[in-house]
């Protein structure tokens, strides 16, 4: 159990932590177009990360794929700047762009799991255990992404429901606030 613990605090961190920004500015930008009626949607969305995100780091853990680190950071924001865009650009058609956003979780994911498989790899291989590790990790992971998730769903419904902003102004706002941080962690990591 003390292995589950290890790890599940390990996910926790990767998703809470202030060193977490890329992931929770993925996290908010998938989330954006949802609001507290919704929470069912986005729930299942966030599970679609963590699926694709526990694919990669398992595959990366067990050595199947690696993909240089430099890459994968400079990846990580280039899917925040493509799910903040879509919500943009599908901004009259929320439910088109909810839709799509479960693919988007889906497969980016899947570069997000590569992003802290270099560092776990080492812990995980070492382990006797790598399928509680694992398993482990991706719990605290889910439930940390709940509650970024819980904090987003309030924000929106203080400013939506209590506050009067209308739903498309509230979607722009954010899409927009996280497209700008990501553009700049994306020329930050530009891999040269």
């Amino acid at each position: 159990m003390s292995d589950f613990a290890f790890y599940f605090g390990l996910g926790w961190q990767h998703i809470i932590s202030a060193d977490a920004l890329d992931h929770q500015l993925f996290i908010l930008a998938l989330a954006a177009v949802y609001t507290h009626q919704d929470i069912k949607k986005v729930l299942i969305l966030v599970t679609a990360f963590t699926i694709g995100h526990s694919l990669t780091l398992a595959l990366s853990v067990m050595d199947i794929i690696r993909v240089s680190g430099s890459w994968v950071e400079f990846l990580i924001p280039c899917t925040i700047l493509i799910t903040a865009l879509n919500n943009v650009i599908q901004i009259d058609k929320q439910a088109l762009s909810a839709k799509l956003n479960y693919y988007l979780a889906l497969f980016f994911g899947l570069i997000h799991g590569m992003g802290f498989a270099n560092s776990v790899r080492m812990m995980l291989a070492k382990d006797q255990s790598i399928g509680m590790g694992l398993f482990g990790f991706n719990i605290g992971l889910e439930i940390g992404q709940m509650l970024v998730v819980a904090i987003i769903l309030l924000f929106a419904y203080i400013f939506i429901s209590l506050g009067r902003i209308q739903r498309r102004d509230w979607i722009l706002f954010l899409s927009a606030g996280v497209f700008a941080l990501a553009l700049k962690m994306a020329i930050e990591r530009l891999p040269l």
